[in-house]
Protein backbone atom coordinates (compact mmCIF):
# COMPACT_ATOMS: atom_id res chain seq x y z
CA UNK A 1 0.00 0.00 0.00
CA UNK A 2 1.50 3.39 -0.84
CA UNK A 3 1.65 6.14 1.56
CA UNK A 4 -1.07 8.33 1.95
CA UNK A 5 -0.23 12.32 1.53
CA UNK A 6 -2.42 15.31 1.83
CA UNK A 7 -2.77 16.96 -1.55
CA UNK A 8 -4.00 20.28 -2.47
CA UNK A 9 -6.91 19.25 -4.90
CA UNK A 10 -8.79 22.68 -5.49
CA UNK A 11 -8.28 26.21 -4.96
CA UNK A 12 -10.73 29.16 -4.85
CA UNK A 13 -10.06 32.71 -3.62
CA UNK A 14 -11.93 36.38 -3.62
CA UNK A 15 -10.90 39.69 -3.04
CA UNK A 16 -13.44 43.10 -3.05
CA UNK A 17 -14.08 45.10 -5.04
CA UNK A 18 -13.36 48.48 -3.95
CA UNK A 19 -9.12 49.39 -5.05
CA UNK A 20 -7.09 51.66 -2.11
CA UNK A 21 -4.82 52.90 -4.43
CA UNK A 22 -1.25 54.20 -3.21
CA UNK A 23 -2.53 57.67 -4.71
CA UNK A 24 -5.33 57.51 -2.65
CA UNK A 25 -3.19 56.67 -0.06
CA UNK A 26 -1.32 60.15 -0.03
CA UNK A 27 -4.26 62.16 0.25
CA UNK A 28 -4.98 60.18 3.76
CA UNK A 29 -1.38 60.30 5.26
CA UNK A 30 1.94 61.30 4.58
CA UNK A 31 3.32 59.29 1.93
CA UNK A 32 3.63 59.18 -1.60
CA UNK A 33 3.52 56.45 -4.58
CA UNK A 34 7.10 56.41 -4.83
CA UNK A 35 8.26 55.97 -1.21
CA UNK A 36 5.33 52.76 -0.83
CA UNK A 37 6.37 50.72 -4.08
CA UNK A 38 10.67 51.08 -3.70
CA UNK A 39 10.15 49.75 0.47
CA UNK A 40 7.24 47.28 0.13
CA UNK A 41 6.27 46.46 -3.73
CA UNK A 42 2.54 47.42 -3.04
CA UNK A 43 0.59 49.21 -5.75
CA UNK A 44 -2.77 48.70 -4.39
CA UNK A 45 -4.86 46.87 -2.26
CA UNK A 46 -8.45 45.39 -1.57
CA UNK A 47 -10.49 46.64 0.87
CA UNK A 48 -14.23 45.39 1.93
CA UNK A 49 -15.96 48.66 2.42
CA UNK A 50 -19.77 46.87 3.88
CA UNK A 51 -19.35 47.48 7.66
CA UNK A 52 -22.07 45.17 8.00
CA UNK A 53 -19.94 41.99 6.27
CA UNK A 54 -16.59 40.68 8.22
CA UNK A 55 -14.09 38.29 7.52
CA UNK A 56 -16.51 35.58 7.36
CA UNK A 57 -17.88 37.24 4.42
CA UNK A 58 -14.71 36.87 2.16
CA UNK A 59 -14.04 33.56 3.60
CA UNK A 60 -17.34 32.27 2.50
CA UNK A 61 -16.66 33.76 -0.99
CA UNK A 62 -13.68 32.06 -1.24
CA UNK A 63 -15.05 28.69 -0.63
CA UNK A 64 -18.06 29.33 -2.72
CA UNK A 65 -15.25 29.66 -5.90
CA UNK A 66 -13.59 26.42 -4.87
CA UNK A 67 -16.71 24.54 -4.59
CA UNK A 68 -18.22 25.94 -7.68
CA UNK A 69 -14.73 25.67 -10.03
CA UNK A 70 -14.72 21.82 -8.45
CA UNK A 71 -18.27 20.61 -8.68
CA UNK A 72 -17.72 19.98 -5.01
CA UNK A 73 -20.64 18.73 -2.69
CA UNK A 74 -19.61 20.06 0.36
CA UNK A 75 -21.77 17.87 2.36
CA UNK A 76 -18.32 15.67 1.55
CA UNK A 77 -16.23 18.08 3.47
CA UNK A 78 -15.47 16.99 6.70
CA UNK A 79 -13.41 19.87 8.37
CA UNK A 80 -13.34 23.48 7.65
CA UNK A 81 -10.22 24.95 9.13
CA UNK A 82 -10.21 29.27 9.17
CA UNK A 83 -7.29 30.93 9.79
CA UNK A 84 -7.50 34.56 9.76
CA UNK A 85 -6.15 37.91 12.61
CA UNK A 86 -9.52 39.15 12.74
CA UNK A 87 -12.15 37.05 13.00
CA UNK A 88 -15.87 38.03 13.47
CA UNK A 89 -16.14 37.94 17.08
CA UNK A 90 -14.45 36.77 19.87
CA UNK A 91 -15.80 33.04 21.63
CA UNK A 92 -17.63 31.88 18.19
CA UNK A 93 -15.69 30.71 15.88
CA UNK A 94 -15.46 32.25 12.91
CA UNK A 95 -14.94 28.88 10.87
CA UNK A 96 -18.52 27.56 12.23
CA UNK A 97 -20.48 30.13 10.78
CA UNK A 98 -18.46 29.31 7.09
CA UNK A 99 -18.91 25.76 7.04
CA UNK A 100 -22.91 26.23 7.44
CA UNK A 101 -22.78 29.14 5.13
CA UNK A 102 -21.61 27.20 2.73
CA UNK A 103 -23.25 23.99 3.41
CA UNK A 104 -20.95 21.62 5.11
CA UNK A 105 -23.36 20.24 6.92
CA UNK A 106 -21.35 17.44 7.88
CA UNK A 107 -18.09 18.95 8.77
CA UNK A 108 -17.03 19.83 12.23
CA UNK A 109 -15.31 23.52 11.73
CA UNK A 110 -12.66 25.59 13.85
CA UNK A 111 -10.09 28.76 13.78
CA UNK A 112 -6.65 28.88 13.82
CA UNK A 113 -4.55 31.78 14.63
CA UNK A 114 -0.95 32.30 13.83
CA UNK A 115 -0.63 35.78 11.91
CA UNK A 116 0.94 35.50 8.52
CA UNK A 117 1.91 31.94 9.06
CA UNK A 118 -1.56 31.09 10.11
CA UNK A 119 -1.84 29.34 6.34
CA UNK A 120 1.02 26.87 6.47
CA UNK A 121 0.22 26.19 10.32
CA UNK A 122 -3.23 25.11 9.06
CA UNK A 123 -1.92 23.04 6.31
CA UNK A 124 0.14 21.24 8.67
CA UNK A 125 -3.20 20.34 10.79
CA UNK A 126 -4.82 19.48 7.51
CA UNK A 127 -1.84 16.70 6.49
CA UNK A 128 -2.26 15.28 10.07
CA UNK A 129 -5.90 15.04 9.69
CA UNK A 130 -5.14 13.57 6.00
CA UNK A 131 -2.38 11.37 7.09
CA UNK A 132 -4.62 9.62 9.94
CA UNK A 133 -7.07 8.57 7.59
CA UNK A 134 -9.85 10.06 9.92
CA UNK A 135 -10.93 12.31 7.13
CA UNK A 136 -11.40 12.85 3.41
CA UNK A 137 -11.74 16.10 2.28
CA UNK A 138 -10.39 19.03 4.47
CA UNK A 139 -11.23 22.70 3.70
CA UNK A 140 -8.51 25.40 4.76
CA UNK A 141 -9.59 29.39 4.42
CA UNK A 142 -6.80 32.10 4.92
CA UNK A 143 -9.38 35.24 5.27
CA UNK A 144 -8.58 38.80 6.45
CA UNK A 145 -10.26 41.73 6.76
CA UNK A 146 -7.06 43.65 7.49
CA UNK A 147 -9.16 46.95 7.46
CA UNK A 148 -11.10 45.98 10.37
CA UNK A 149 -7.99 46.25 12.17
CA UNK A 150 -6.35 48.96 10.45
CA UNK A 151 -5.62 52.90 11.88
CA UNK A 152 -5.62 54.84 8.95
CA UNK A 153 -3.77 57.75 10.18
CA UNK A 154 -0.80 55.45 10.76
CA UNK A 155 0.97 55.76 8.23
CA UNK A 156 3.50 53.02 8.65
CA UNK A 157 0.38 50.32 8.69
CA UNK A 158 -2.47 51.49 6.46
CA UNK A 159 0.12 51.41 3.36
CA UNK A 160 0.51 47.45 4.09
CA UNK A 161 -2.01 45.78 4.53
CA UNK A 162 -5.65 44.57 2.29
CA UNK A 163 -8.68 42.10 2.54
CA UNK A 164 -8.96 39.28 0.92
CA UNK A 165 -9.74 35.40 0.94
CA UNK A 166 -7.86 31.80 -0.53
CA UNK A 167 -9.42 28.55 -0.14
CA UNK A 168 -7.88 25.20 -0.64
CA UNK A 169 -8.93 21.75 -0.53
CA UNK A 170 -7.11 18.53 0.67
CA UNK A 171 -7.34 14.79 0.11
CA UNK A 172 -5.80 11.91 0.25
CA UNK A 173 -3.34 11.55 -2.45
CA UNK A 174 -1.17 7.78 -3.10
CA UNK A 175 1.04 9.10 -6.14
CA UNK A 176 3.42 10.95 -3.59
CA UNK A 177 2.10 14.08 -4.27
CA UNK A 178 0.82 16.82 -2.04
CA UNK A 179 2.90 17.80 1.16
CA UNK A 180 6.34 15.98 1.75
CA UNK A 181 7.96 18.35 4.34
CA UNK A 182 7.83 20.91 6.70
CA UNK A 183 9.86 22.53 9.28
CA UNK A 184 7.32 25.20 11.26
CA UNK A 185 8.82 27.58 13.80
CA UNK A 186 7.70 29.96 16.63
CA UNK A 187 9.50 32.46 19.15
CA UNK A 188 7.93 34.65 21.62
CA UNK A 189 10.26 37.46 21.78
CA UNK A 190 8.16 38.84 18.68
CA UNK A 191 5.10 39.51 20.67
CA UNK A 192 6.02 43.35 21.64
CA UNK A 193 6.92 44.09 17.93
CA UNK A 194 3.71 43.35 15.82
CA UNK A 195 0.50 43.26 17.63
CA UNK A 196 -2.97 44.76 18.70
CA UNK A 197 -2.35 45.55 21.93
CA UNK A 198 -6.21 45.60 23.36
CA UNK A 199 -9.29 43.73 23.31
CA UNK A 200 -7.89 40.27 24.83
CA UNK A 201 -7.83 39.40 28.60
CA UNK A 202 -4.29 41.47 29.35
CA UNK A 203 -5.91 44.86 28.33
CA UNK A 204 -9.82 44.53 27.72
CA UNK A 205 -11.48 47.12 25.84
CA UNK A 206 -12.19 50.08 27.52
CA UNK A 207 -13.48 54.12 27.19
CA UNK A 208 -9.26 54.31 27.42
CA UNK A 209 -8.30 51.79 25.07
CA UNK A 210 -10.55 53.44 22.29
CA UNK A 211 -9.37 56.45 22.83
CA UNK A 212 -5.55 55.58 22.94
CA UNK A 213 -6.21 53.55 19.48
CA UNK A 214 -4.97 50.01 21.24
CA UNK A 215 -7.32 48.26 19.52
CA UNK A 216 -5.27 48.74 15.55
CA UNK A 217 -2.81 46.69 14.99
CA UNK A 218 0.71 48.11 15.65
CA UNK A 219 4.09 46.95 13.93
CA UNK A 220 8.07 48.28 15.04
CA UNK A 221 8.81 47.93 11.14
CA UNK A 222 12.12 47.49 11.26
CA UNK A 223 12.35 44.90 13.48
CA UNK A 224 9.75 42.67 12.15
CA UNK A 225 11.59 43.27 8.72
CA UNK A 226 14.71 42.11 10.21
CA UNK A 227 13.34 38.72 12.06
CA UNK A 228 11.38 38.24 8.51
CA UNK A 229 14.52 38.34 6.68
CA UNK A 230 16.22 36.44 8.18
CA UNK A 231 13.27 33.74 9.30
CA UNK A 232 11.96 32.90 6.15
CA UNK A 233 15.12 32.62 4.01
CA UNK A 234 16.57 30.55 6.90
CA UNK A 235 13.77 27.89 6.71
CA UNK A 236 12.92 27.90 3.01
CA UNK A 237 16.76 27.09 2.56
CA UNK A 238 16.58 24.35 5.28
CA UNK A 239 14.06 22.61 3.71
CA UNK A 240 15.90 22.58 0.23
CA UNK A 241 18.79 21.09 1.74
CA UNK A 242 17.24 18.88 4.28
CA UNK A 243 15.21 16.95 1.18
CA UNK A 244 18.42 17.27 -1.15
CA UNK A 245 16.28 19.67 -3.39
CA UNK A 246 18.78 22.00 -5.88
CA UNK A 247 17.32 25.52 -7.07
CA UNK A 248 16.90 23.43 -10.77
CA UNK A 249 14.19 20.94 -8.79
CA UNK A 250 12.06 23.85 -7.13
CA UNK A 251 9.46 24.66 -9.69
CA UNK A 252 7.78 27.94 -7.53
CA UNK A 253 7.74 29.84 -4.36
CA UNK A 254 4.66 30.50 -2.64
CA UNK A 255 5.96 33.30 -0.35
CA UNK A 256 3.86 35.25 2.02
CA UNK A 257 3.17 38.30 0.30
CA UNK A 258 4.49 41.29 2.68
CA UNK A 259 6.99 43.06 1.66
CA UNK A 260 8.68 42.24 -2.20
CA UNK A 261 12.37 43.05 -0.35
CA UNK A 262 11.83 40.21 2.23
CA UNK A 263 10.55 37.95 -1.02
CA UNK A 264 13.55 38.71 -2.72
CA UNK A 265 15.82 38.20 -0.14
CA UNK A 266 14.43 34.17 0.25
CA UNK A 267 14.33 33.55 -3.33
CA UNK A 268 18.14 34.93 -3.49
CA UNK A 269 18.85 32.60 -0.43
CA UNK A 270 17.02 29.62 -2.51
CA UNK A 271 19.13 30.93 -5.58
CA UNK A 272 15.97 30.59 -7.41
CA UNK A 273 15.48 32.13 -11.13
CA UNK A 274 13.47 35.21 -10.74
CA UNK A 275 10.60 33.64 -13.07
CA UNK A 276 9.93 31.01 -10.22
CA UNK A 277 9.00 33.65 -7.42
CA UNK A 278 5.82 33.98 -7.64
CA UNK A 279 4.16 37.81 -6.61
CA UNK A 280 0.98 39.54 -6.14
CA UNK A 281 1.34 42.20 -3.48
CA UNK A 282 1.55 44.37 -6.04
CA UNK A 283 -2.31 44.25 -6.36
CA UNK A 284 -3.51 43.25 -2.91
CA UNK A 285 -0.63 44.17 -0.12
CA UNK A 286 -0.31 42.13 2.87
CA UNK A 287 -3.72 40.39 3.19
CA UNK A 288 -1.93 38.57 6.43
CA UNK A 289 -3.50 34.95 6.57
CA UNK A 290 -4.88 35.08 3.16
CA UNK A 291 -1.54 35.84 0.77
CA UNK A 292 -0.63 32.03 0.64
CA UNK A 293 -3.69 31.13 -1.13
CA UNK A 294 -4.39 34.36 -2.84
CA UNK A 295 -1.33 33.20 -4.53
CA UNK A 296 -2.11 29.82 -5.65
CA UNK A 297 -5.49 31.40 -7.09
CA UNK A 298 -3.69 33.86 -9.30
CA UNK A 299 -1.32 31.42 -10.33
CA UNK A 300 -3.02 28.25 -10.74
CA UNK A 301 -3.27 27.84 -14.31
CA UNK A 302 0.88 27.83 -14.19
CA UNK A 303 1.37 24.86 -12.21
CA UNK A 304 1.60 21.37 -13.47
CA UNK A 305 0.94 17.58 -12.08
CA UNK A 306 4.41 17.23 -10.11
CA UNK A 307 5.56 21.00 -9.72
CA UNK A 308 7.62 21.28 -6.85
CA UNK A 309 6.29 24.65 -4.87
CA UNK A 310 8.04 25.98 -1.54
CA UNK A 311 5.89 27.81 0.60
CA UNK A 312 7.34 30.32 3.29
CA UNK A 313 6.00 32.51 5.46
CA UNK A 314 6.93 34.90 8.61
CA UNK A 315 4.16 36.66 11.08
CA UNK A 316 3.60 38.12 14.19
CA UNK A 317 4.48 36.34 17.15
CA UNK A 318 6.50 35.31 15.88
CA UNK A 319 5.38 32.71 14.19
CA UNK A 320 7.16 31.64 10.34
CA UNK A 321 7.94 28.28 8.30
CA UNK A 322 8.39 26.86 5.28
CA UNK A 323 6.45 23.68 3.42
CA UNK A 324 7.46 21.38 0.89
CA UNK A 325 4.64 20.42 -1.32
CA UNK A 326 4.38 18.47 -4.92
CA UNK A 327 1.32 19.60 -6.89
CA UNK A 328 -1.16 16.71 -7.29
CA UNK A 329 -3.27 18.10 -10.59
CA UNK A 330 -2.75 20.17 -13.99
CA UNK A 331 -4.88 22.80 -13.82
CA UNK A 332 -7.80 23.63 -16.47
Amino acid sequence: MNRITAAITAVGGYVPEFVLTNKILETMVDTNDEWITSRTGIKERRVLKDKTKGTSYLAIMAAKDLIEKSNLDPAEIDLVIVTSVSFDMPVAATAVFVATQIGAVNAFAYDLQAACSGFLFAMSTADAYIKSGKYKKILVIGADKMSSIIDYTDRATCIIFGDGAGAVLFEANEEGLGIQDEILKSDGIGRDYLKIDAGGSLLPASIETVENRQHFVYQDGKTVFKYAVVGMADVSEKIMQKNNLTNDDVDWLIAHQANKRIIDATASRMNLDPDKVLINIQNYGNTTAATLPLLLFDFEKKFKKGDTLIFAAFGGGFTWGSIYLKWAYDSK
